[in-house]
């Protein structure tokens, strides 16, 4: 094999693979870039066997051929060689030379054959939308996915199409996060569960742009995001999610219509005074025209008020301000409503809409405070 490639396309395209290259594993094939140059295609792929990714590089072919490297000292390599073009030519007993300008390295590789490729996904089933779009929800969403995998369904998010309806929702067991969005398009109904690392990682590797599209392919136990020149592929968390319509009521005895901007500052200010690990609630104290926010901790005390409308009873009332920071700090609204029923019972922030809803569990706390 032998490619001509320039770094920059070279190093782009590195950067969105490595992502899928496994970092424990006792298998030296899964730490390992597979390089195709063939059909008129460069194409880089790493797969871990949960989530594999490939990617087509812009260069010149003038070998065909195959070959597995080592991706973390691929990746130094090319990562620190001068910016220009790039040739990269294997031998029949898989050593890799890599030459830029006056730079030369030669590396082992390994049989291409070895190397576990990506699974074939039927492309029946599917939606399409923009990355803007996607990378939002995601984003609007992941944070409240359980860190640990104490119930594993927890830690992925729920995909649900419904014709043109498109519902993402994340949860642990303080929050649940729902973010609505309407296809252009009607497509067939389908739920899946989405590993969390997938879609973190698919994140940083989507442009983001309004005008570029994505595709997503889903079959029993697997699913295809397909866009730009990437391809990722994932497998899906199986199992039953949980029946988050049961655990969203309309009910309430006070709603609340407060600014974003100034109630987000308030309760990040509160923050000051938490130290890493110390779990102190910030305290809404909720009458007519005002919201008044207390944090007390080792450290000193914060009292501040807010201008609100309210309807309803009053209301005294804790979360973790974390909690709450990781709901508001996404919405996109300047003005939002904020629904309570008791002290006891969880507070839920939505839109008239309904595109978002953010359930978070009050935590007990001391009236005297």
């Amino acid at each position: 094999m032998k490619v001509i490639c320039s770094k920059s396309n070279l190093l782009k395209s590195v950067n969105i693979v490595s992502k899928a290259v496994s970092s424990k594993t006792n298998l030296p094939i899964l730490e390992c870039f597979l390089i195709e140059a063939m059909n008129g295609m460069i194409k880089i792929t790493a797969n871990d066997m949960e989530l594999g990714i490939e990617n087509i590089v812009e260069g010149k072919i003038e070998e065909e051929g195959t070959i597995a490297v080592e991706a973390k000292i691929f990746s130094e390599i090319i990562r620190r060689l001068p910016e220009n073009d790039v040739t990269i030519k294997t031998s029949e007993n898989y050593q890799v030379l890599i030459t830029c300008e006056k730079s030369k390295f030669n590396i082992s590789g390994r049989p291409g054959d070895d190397f576990t490729a990506l699974p074939d996904i039927e492309k029946e089933n599917y939606i399409s939308l923009s990355q803007f779009a996607l990378k939002e929800i995601i984003k609007q969403t992941i944070f409240s996915i359980a860190d640990n995998d104490n119930n594993i369904i927890m830690t992925g998010e729920l995909f649900e199409v419904d014709h043109n309806s498109f519902k993402v929702v994340s949860l642990d067991s303080h929050r649940i996060s729902i973010r609505n969005i309407e296809l252009k398009d009607d497509y067939e109904p389908v739920k899946m569960i989405i590993p969390g690392k997938t879609l973190n990682d698919l994140t940083k590797i989507l442009s983001g742009e309004t005008e570029d599209e994505i595709r997503i392919y889903f079959t029993k136990n697997h699913l295809l995001f397909e866009f730009d020149q990437t391809k990722v592929v994932s497998r899906i968390i199986e199992g039953e999610y949980f029946r988050i319509d049961q655990m969203l009521s309309n009910d309430y005895q006070t709603k609340v219509h407060i600014n974003k901007r100034e109630l987000l500052n308030c309760i990040e200010r509160s923050t000051l005074l938490v130290r890493e690990g110390d779990k102190r609630p910030i305290i809404m104290n909720i009458t007519d025209g005002n919201m008044q926010l207390k944090m007390k901790s080792v450290i000193g005390t914060m009292d501040e008020d807010i201008m609100i409308e309210k309807e309803g009873k009053d209301i005294a009332i804790a979360f973790n301000p974390k909690f709450l920071i990781d709901a508001i700090r996404v919405i996109d609204d300047e003005e939002i409503d904020i629904y309570m029923m008791n002290a006891k019972a969880p507070c839920i922030i939505k839109d008239e809409k309904e595109s978002y809803i953010y359930l978070i569990l009050p935590v007990n706390f001391n009236p005297g405070m």
